[in-house]
């Protein structure tokens, strides 16, 4: 039956070394071929498994790299799961560098307006997917971007102020963990005799210091990841 099936296929697949027509129905299949179709939906089996229904074929989802429809252009993201499950992601930012949704396309909260489609398009961060062209996906992150961000010096400066902001928050998260921990410690090093004690004035303050440096490692991580879209949208330019 897979035989036949890939059979099939082949009569309509195309190879990669083609145009792609991105404006039409396609998969783009992990061999590099591409199908062009009229309607592409992704429905689940009888056994509640995902597949792709391309106009009167079945496909099975882990043979699709990329397919786009009426909805978007997506991509597979099994390989970021833990489990291996097939899942695709919408592509948000097309250019040299894609970037995808962390969320999983659902064909049906997509199509009855509940939530999905309205918030689509959202800041870069490193939960998020990219790639260029038709390549693998990779996740956001500084050490992937700067290998492919390399030839663009622009990009690179953005990128080593997010990777010296990472570094910064990283400091003020370890040294708010040190102050909580070291608060905690000294409340019960002096014990409960009295709210009044040195050890609960050490404590306060110790408190207070670690909930500051928590809340300044949030705001320069959060600024920080600012130039991972500035870097994206410098590269896109």
């Amino acid at each position: 039956m897979k035989k036949l099936l890939l059979s099939v296929m082949a009569c309509y697949a195309l190879t990669a070394s083609a145009q792609v027509q991105e404006n039409q129905n396609f998969l783009y299949l992990y061999s590099d071929s591409i199908v062009y179709a009229k309607k592409i939906q992704l429905r689940p089996d009888f056994a509640g498994y995902w597949q792709l229904r391309v106009d009167s074929r079945r496909v099975p989802v882990d043979q699709v790299k990329f397919f786009n429809n009426q909805d978007g252009f997506f991509a597979n993201t099994r390989k970021f799961s833990l489990l291996g499950e097939t899942a695709f992601s919408e592509r948000i930012v097309a250019g040299k560098i894609n970037l995808f949704q962390e969320r999983s396309y659902d064909p049906y909260a997509y199509h009855s307006g509940h939530g999905y489609g309205e918030n689509r398009y959202s800041r870069a961060s490193l939960s998020m997917y990219y790639n260029k062209g038709f390549g693998d996906l990779k996740k956001v992150k500084y050490k992937n971007l700067a290998e492919d961000m390399a030839d663009h010096p622009e990009s690179m400066k953005f990128l080593n102020a997010y990777k010296k902001s990472a570094n910064l928050s990283k400091i003020m998260y370890t040294a708010a963990g040190a102050s909580i921990i070291g608060s905690f410690a000294t409340l019960l090093s002096g014990g409960t005799s009295s709210m009044k004690s040195p050890n609960m004035a050490v404590t306060s303050i110790l408190m207070g210091v670690g909930v500051g440096f928590a809340v300044g490692g949030f705001a320069v991580q959060v600024s920080g990841t600012r130039n991972i879209e500035n870097a994206i949208d410098s590269y896109n330019r």
